[in-house]
C-alpha cells in the first residue's frame, strides 16, 4: 500500500513539472518575440530553501542549471546530487562574503555576484590555492537601479571594477548581473534590463583580454519575459518553478 509520504512526493513532481513546462514554454515563446532562438536562454532553477527530492526532481526533469544564494546550502546539495547528475551547473546567485569565497570558487561553476575588488581578489586566491582545474567563471554585480537593498556598483563604476577583477588570475569575467527591483508591472523593469545590456555591450567593445562578456544573467520569476526581451540569456527562476520558498 502506498505510503501518504510517497503520495506526497508524487504530487510535488507533478506540481514541478508543470511549473517547469510553463516557464519553458514562456521563455522559448519569449525569446522568439524577440527575433533570438529559445536555445539562446539558459534558464538557473533557484533552489534556496528547497529541500533536496525537490531539486533531484527537476534535474529528473532535465534541468542543468541550479542557483543557489548561500554557499554552505549549495554546497550541501551539491554533495548530495552531484554523483547522479555529473553535467549539472552550479551557480552562486547570491550575496558572496570573502570568508565564503574559498568555498564558493571549488564548488561553483559560475559565481553571478562579484560587487567589490576585496571578494574578487579572494576568489583568485581560493582557485589558485585551491586546485581548481580552469579558470572561475564569474560576472559583475551591477545595481542598475541604485536601490539602497540591492548589493552590486553603480553602471558608472562598472568599468573600473571590470579592469580591477581582470588584473586577477584563475578568475575570468564572463558578463554583467543585475537584480531589477519589484514592480506590479513587469514593464516596469524594462530600463533595468536595457541599460545592462547597453552596459554589457560597451564592456565588450573595451575588448579587454580573457573578458568574454558573454553573459547577461537577469529577470527572475516575475519579469524574465522583459529581461528576455532585452537580452538575457540567463534567467533566474526559483518561484515559478518551486513556489514561493518552494512551498
Amino acid at each position: 500500500m502506498p505510503r501518504a509520504g510517497d503520495h506526497h512526493a508524487d504530487r510535488r513532481r507533478e506540481i514541478i513539472r508543470a511549473n517547469l513546462s510553463a516557464v519553458r514554454e514562456r521563455v522559448a515563446a519569449a525569446a522568439l518575440r524577440a527575433g533570438r532562438s529559445p536555445y539562446d536562454v539558459r534558464i538557473v532553477v533557484v533552489t534556496k530553501d528547497v529541500e533536496v527530492e525537490s531539486v533531484r526532481a527537476a534535474l529528473e526533469l532535465g534541468v542543468l542549471d541550479v542557483g543557489e544564494n548561500r554557499v554552505k546550502e549549495g554546497v550541501a546539495k551539491r554533495a548530495a546530487l552531484s554523483t547522479d547528475f555529473p553535467a549539472v551547473r552550479w551557480h552562486m546567485i547570491g550575496h558572496l562574503q570573502t570568508n565564503k569565497a574559498r568555498k564558493a570558487a571549488l564548488e561553483f561553476d559560475l559565481v553571478h555576484s562579484v560587487d567589490g575588488p576585496r571578494v574578487a581578489e579572494a576568489l583568485s586566491r581560493a582557485v589558485e590555492e585551491g586546485g581548481r582545474v580552469g579558470p572561475l567563471g564569474v560576472l559583475l554585480q551591477v545595481n542598475v537601479s541604485g536601490e539602497g537593498t540591492k548589493f552590486g556598483v553603480g553602471p558608472g563604476e562598472a568599468e573600473a571594477l571590470l579592469r580591477e577583477v581582470n588584473r586577477h588570475p584563475g578568475i575570468e569575467v564572463r558578463g554583467l548581473m543585475t537584480i531589477a527591483p519589484l514592480a506590479a508591472d513587469a514593464e516596469e523593469t524594462r530600463p533595468v534590463f536595457r541599460r545592462l545590456a547597453l552596459l554589457a555591450r560597451q564592456m565588450r567593445e573595451l575588448g579587454l583580454e580573457g573578458v568574454s562578456m558573454d553573459i547577461l544573467s537577469m529577470g527572475m520569476s516575475q519579469d524574465y519575459e522583459v529581461a528576455i526581451s532585452e537580452g538575457s540569456n540567463l534567467v533566474r527562476i526559483g518561484t515559478a518553478v518551486f513556489g514561493p520558498r518552494g512551498g
